[in-house]
């Protein structure tokens, strides 16, 4: 965008469900609005951070979010105090979300308010109860539903603006069936994971529209460890596709890219 340019004002009526307002949105979730968790329109989050370097790396490449797992038995579980630390050492403007699956409520409520997490990604069989709960201690909650999950359409009971899609099998780095995104009711801002990575993340956001896209597996260069040239090319081009819809305003603010030389 060039000097003096004004950015177009989408027409909410006429943007597809999910699609991201950016900083024309007013929508709020948890206690941050929409336009700050995601400044540079489609919102971005690389989860299964496990140490410094890649937490670092990850927000260097302009990545929105970042997600730490506290899930019993997955292969990128952190601890808290190792969380914290991590945090510590991060822009204070950075994202940060702590994964939880089937946690007490007071137990994933003080992992992130000791951490200095953002907030909460339940990615478990929560009800809306145990859901609110969580939703109304923490800044913001994401609910994640498994594709096919006949529970989505219920969604609206549960008290979080974002609704985040995943396989059965999360983690696993499997693509499920696109269209089943299809069944999250309107009003929810829906962020599309499950086996995404640089390679198929601009089909999925061209055919899907999500308002956000998350990652562990496609940006690794092993479990837990971040592979750069993937995260950066993941970021770019799930970036570029969103750029290209209508509906989407990104602005020209990306980090520097030494591929690009």
């Amino acid at each position: 965008m060039g000097p003096g340019t004004q950015p177009v004002r989408p027409e909410i009526g006429n943007v597809p469900r999910g699609c991201a307002l950016t900083r024309q949105t007013t929508y709020v979730t948890g206690h941050l609005r929409a336009e700050e968790l995601a400044p540079n329109g489609l919102f971005v989050k690389i989860c299964g951070i496990t140490n410094e370097e890649d937490a670092l790396l990850c927000v260097a490449l302009g990545a929105d979010a970042l997600g730490f797992i506290f899930a019993a038995g997955s292969k990128r579980q952190v601890s808290p105090t190792v969380v914290s630390d991590i945090v510590k050492r991060l822009p204070p403007e950075v994202i940060t979300f702590g994964v939880f699956r089937d946690d007490l409520a007071d137990r994933v409520v003080d992992i992130v308010l000791r951490c200095g997490l953002t907030g909460a990604q339940l990615h478990g069989r929560e009800s809306a109860a145990e859901t609110a709960e969580v939703a109304g201690r923490v800044g913001v909650t994401i609910k994640v539903f498994a594709a096919g999950d006949p529970e989505i359409g219920k969604a609206k009971r549960y008290p979080v603006g974002l609704i985040m899609l995943d396989n059965a099998n999360p983690g696993s780095g499997e693509v499920f069936d696109w269209s089943l995104a299809d069944g999250v009711p309107e009003g929810r801002k829906l962020i599309l994971s499950g086996g995404l990575s640089a390679l198929n993340v601009a089909d999925a956001v061209r055919r899907v529209r999500p308002w956000g896209v998350d990652v562990a597996s496609g940006t690794e260069a092993s479990a837990g460890r971040k592979d750069p040239r993937k995260v950066s090319s993941f970021i770019r081009n799930a970036r570029a596709a969103a750029a290209a819809l209508p509906g989407y305003l990104v602005e020209d603010n990306a980090p520097y890219d030494w591929q690009n030389e």
